[in-house]
């Protein structure tokens, strides 16, 4: 949707150009961003309006379906309407379970016959026993949470592997428009504005597989949506250009899931 509050945006000037690189003081990530920002692909991106995500266009689900194994068992954190679970039920005979607060989605999601609790993730999964999930999903969901570093241990607690899904704070879209326009960012990938955004713990790709590093978490493997394309094995120095991301997590061995976390006040 285009918000009434927020200017059209258009092309970047020279001068805008050249400010965004500047602000980026590491000589590499500037150039790279020049590059970016000069290429044709980021005019006709900035000279158009913000729009949301096409509705059903969500690249995550087919990469997952792809990935999870027939018959494994699926936990989904925040599983909204229940659209992804009910097509591993049908695709991949997976044994599912959503997780969801919204009452509405809740009903709908018991509509596609996915069985689903209605449970607050910043409360914890106290009812989820230890390695009860071959795959826990957390997709467009950890940077709503309150508790965002608790449920990320718990998720790891529950299943045997995670799957996180993200977008990205750090692509350079988001940098340009709060370093040389002044604004909190609008894009087809974060359509809402400053005043009614779900999104309350902001992080990048960066921050995340730094978070991975010093918890001894594994990534088995990633994804990211670059320009409308799938790019596969992500590092830090993807952080400026992927705009969504996708990462396969799990404990590295020898590690040991901790106690189920208590729920917050």
């Amino acid at each position: 949707m285009t918000r009434p509050d927020r200017p059209d945006h258009t092309a970047p000037s020279l001068g805008e150009l050249r400010a965004f690189a500047a602000y980026n003081l590491d000589v590499s990530l500037a150039a790279k961003a020049h590059e970016i920002l000069t290429s044709k692909a980021a005019h006709e991106i900035l000279s158009a309006r913000a729009a949301p995500a096409q509705a059903g266009r969500r690249w995550q689900d087919q990469v997952i379906m792809d990935e999870v194994p027939r018959g494994a068992s699926v936990l989904d954190l925040g599983c909204g309407e229940g659209e992804l679970l009910s097509q591993l039920i049908r695709r991949l005979a997976v044994r599912a379970q959503g997780v969801e607060l919204d009452p509405l989605a809740v009903l709908k999601t018991i509509d596609r016959g996915v069985p689903v609790l209605n449970i607050d993730l910043d409360h914890g999964l106290v009812d989820f026993a230890d390695q009860s999930f071959d795959y826990v999903i957390l997709e467009s969901t950890l940077q709503t949470l309150k508790n965002p570093l608790a449920v990320l241990r718990e998720m790891l607690r529950v299943g045997r592997r995670g799957i996180v899904a993200f977008p990205n704070f750090g692509h350079w879209r988001v940098r340009f428009d709060l370093a040389v326009r002044g604004r909190m960012p609008v894009t087809p990938e974060l359509p809402y504005g400053w005043h009614d955004t779900p999104n309350i713990h902001l992080f990048t790709l960066a921050d995340f597989l730094d978070w991975c590093l010093v918890n001894e978490v594994t990534v088995e493997q990633s994804f990211g949506l670059v320009e409308g394309r799938l790019k596969a094995g992500l590092s830090p120095t993807d952080n400026l250009v992927v705009e969504e991301a996708l990462i396969f997590l799990e404990r590295a061995p020898g590690s040991r899931p901790g106690p189920p976390a208590e729920a917050s006040p």
